[in-house]
């Protein structure tokens, strides 16, 4: 049973909120301001947060800030701004999706639901992609062994970190796949680690390691990163 945590200060449309989830199988946690929403968020570790934007004390978008330091749980956020420039805000401060009031309580169940289908999905691509295979791969002149953690370029070895390594084998197996910087935290490093710029140093250094080969390591702009495919022979 997934657990939501809905912080809302309006206690009657709090009331039908959560009566609703609840109906729909969920376990309901309740705060009423930020800051009780973020010592709840930290105890009870929700899947998802239905986040309203304007609460007492600290808001939803600093509520959302916070959380985005160390978390990257699902929001859905709740607001009566239907502005463009609100919801573009929202977003990209973090929020995963955006309903405006006033809303129906089957499209909040809906969207709820998609979100949590979502997470599910990617968490099972993650565990596939954290396990992978153990099969040394080729690209060209550049071959990994990760049972060996050897790494060898044109026969000679590579010098590669932990997480280098974990990156490049992922890449390797997945030619033409587009990944996400944030996907590609969850997926190599082992320890948290807030921004992308940890991705983006890596891919540098990955790139200036394999040289030439470095430049088939390609920038899909708004998204992240992938490893062109090989061009068959012929």
């Amino acid at each position: 049973m997934a657990t939501i945590l809905l912080v809302e200060d309006a206690r009657d449309l709090a009331r039908v909120i959560r009566r609703e989830l609840e109906v729909a199988g969920y376990q309901v946690l309740h705060a009423a301001d930020g800051r009780t929403a973020l010592a709840l968020h930290e105890r009870e570790r929700p899947d998802l947060i239905v986040l309203d934007w304007m609460l007492p004390e600290l808001d939803g978008l600093e509520v959302l800030r916070e959380l985005r330091r160390s978390s990257g749980t699902l929001v859905l956020m709740l607001t009566a701004r239907s502005e463009e420039v609100d919801r573009v805000i929202g977003l990209e401060l973090g929020a995963d999706d955006y309903l405006t009031k006033p809303f129906s309580m089957r499209e909040l169940i809906a969207r709820v639901r998609a979100l949590l289908r979502r997470a599910e999905l990617l968490r099972l691509a993650l565990a596939a992609d954290r396990e992978g295979s153990r099969m040394p791969v080729s690209y060209g002149p550049l071959h990994l062994d990760p049972d060996q953690h050897e790494a060898t370029l044109d026969g000679r070895p590579l010098d590669l970190t932990a997480n280098e390594f974990r990156l490049l084998y992922l890449l390797l197996r997945n030619p033409g796949r587009a990944f996400s910087r944030s996907y590609l935290l969850d997926t190599v490093w082992d320890e948290p680690v807030v921004g992308d710029r940890a991705v983006d140093n890596a891919i540098h250094r990955l790139r200036r390691k394999l040289g030439p080969l470095g430049e088939r390591i390609e920038t899909v702009w708004g998204v992240g990163y992938r490893l062109r495919p090989l061009q068959p022979p012929g």
